[in-house]
């Protein structure tokens, strides 16, 4: 199939725009008219990684971080990253990163983490702003129902667990129709005084275009009135880190040996014990350490993530336990989460994980 048609899925599922400013997801080494034959599937793309899917005549590698993160002034294959690039365009294999677009939607990186360690119920524990707009419109009483309709079909109206949200007021518009217009009501000319409803509703940015094409299709006047406003609210559908309940409570200490085993950490560094029972928890796929105060307000006995630094956990100040289990181990199971979401979508397209270890990092035990 096409590369485009892959990539459309995997961003309505998380949307480019949702990618922190730092990062490069989205397609690095490719066309998006391109046909694709098959993908591997991995954490990171590494050179290995690209001799897989040379050796397996697979034309597209799918990975979770990106290869390429800053700008590449030369390509002499004197470091990996470009070495990967060259190697991927001389074999003509597309290479394609879904990093924190994905970590940032419920069905992200992070749920599977609270998958494996059995949390229930998790929510986004840092919501994002700036991606909220709100709506307005004013149409004729009689069609405000369809309106309506139209915007919640497109995917405005979602706030939290409720949906087909608006706010609706009863009032008039007046307008004068011109020379060549094709009024729905009111003669052209005269002055013409209309009862409406005012219509509003919010929707996340990225269904911004087929919104208003809803909007357009379905209203009945030839000019459709609308105003379009940024919002500072907090999505609670997208965001970092999530936090969530065990099923009952466990002594801290069985607690890490639990999450050991089920990451397949070779060494949990952590803070001291506090002598209580671990019930709540908090947990970011990654580098999270800035999520911590996040973590402690959310009333998180335990905060699981990677990369902490030695002075940082000081900062735990005996209000939470950090337990940082490694970058690699908190996210490889990423790559089977994508597995699973492209099989049940393309389930006759050739996918296959890595057989590849891409963990840079070794542990002598």
């Amino acid at each position: 199939m096409k590369l485009q048609e892959l990539i459309s899925y995997l961003e309505k599922i998380a949307p480019s725009s949702y990618q922190e400013d730092y990062d490069n997801s989205g397609l690095i080494v490719g066309e998006m008219s391109q046909e694709v034959n098959g993908a591997i599937i991995s954490l990171d793309c590494t050179e290995a990684v690209v001799d897989e899917a040379i050796a397996n005549g697979v034309n597209l590698i799918i990975s979770h971080h990106p290869i390429v993160f800053k700008g590449l002034k030369k390509f002499n294959r004197k470091s990996y990253v470009e070495r990967v690039v060259m190697k991927a365009i001389k074999h003509d294999i597309a290479l394609y990163a879904i990093h924190t677009n994905f970590d940032h939607v419920l069905a992200g990186v992070n749920s599977k983490i609270c998958e494996k360690l059995g949390i229930k119920n998790p929510s986004i524990l840092s919501p994002k702003t700036g991606i909220l707009k709100k709506l307005v419109t004013y149409c004729p009483v009689e069609f405000a129902d369809r309106v309506r309709e139209a915007l919640f079909s497109a995917g405005a109206g979602k706030i939290g667990r409720y949906s087909e949200c608006s706010y609706n007021t009863d009032g008039f518009g007046t307008f004068k129709a011109g020379e060549g217009t094709n009024a729905f009501v009111g003669e052209v000319g005269e002055l013409h005084k209309e009862a409406e409803v005012r219509i509003e509703t919010v929707y996340p940015v990225e269904n911004e275009r087929k919104l208003v094409l809803a909007l357009l299709t379905a209203h009945p006047y030839e000019e459709v009135a609308y105003d379009l406003y940024p919002l500072t609210n907090a999505f609670t559908d997208v965001g970092s880190g999530m936090v969530g309940d065990l099923q009952q409570e466990i002594e801290e200490l069985d607690f890490l040996h639990f999450v050991k085993d089920q990451l397949g950490a070779k060494v949990i560094r952590h803070t001291e014990l506090l002598g209580k029972k671990v019930k709540r928890v908090a947990v970011c796929g990654g580098s999270g350490g800035f999520l911590l105060g996040k973590a402690i307000g959310a009333g998180a006995d335990v905060f699981i993530t990677a990369d902490y630094k030695y002075h940082e956990f000081f900062d735990a100040e005996k209000k939470i336990i950090i337990a940082d289990v490694g970058h690699f181990e908190s996210e490889q199971f990423t790559q089977e989460l994508l597995f699973d979401i492209l099989t049940k979508k393309f389930p006759n397209f050739a996918l296959r994980l890595t057989e590849k270890n891409t963990n840079p990092i070794n542990y002598l035990i």
